[in-house]
């Protein structure tokens, strides 16, 4: 196995959890339970809401944003490592 087909593996194997924690983080950010939102297009409010603190009083807010942060810094440093081999 070469090591650019590890690098994709562990890729994909990184990426099963990133709907759930997508899906989580939206929910916060846009203070609903509803299925729906993990159907819908990227709003700016969850890019504001990534980048900036937008709910500072919600402890689980900013636990979850933070987790999410390192997940998507994760898989970008994987990305990236897949991306330089040729």
């Amino acid at each position: 196995m070469s090591l650019k087909m590890f690098f994709l593996i562990c890729f994909l194997i990184w990426s099963f959890p990133f709907f759930k924690f997508r899906t989580n983080f939206r929910k916060l950010v846009y203070d609903t339970n509803s299925w729906k939102i993990s159907i819908k297009p990227v709003f700016w409010l969850e890019i504001k809401g990534l980048f900036f603190n937008i709910y500072p009083e919600k402890e689980e807010y900013v636990k979850v944003r933070n987790f999410y942060r390192f997940y998507l810094i994760i898989y970008l440093i994987l990305f990236g490592i897949y991306w330089s081999f040729d």
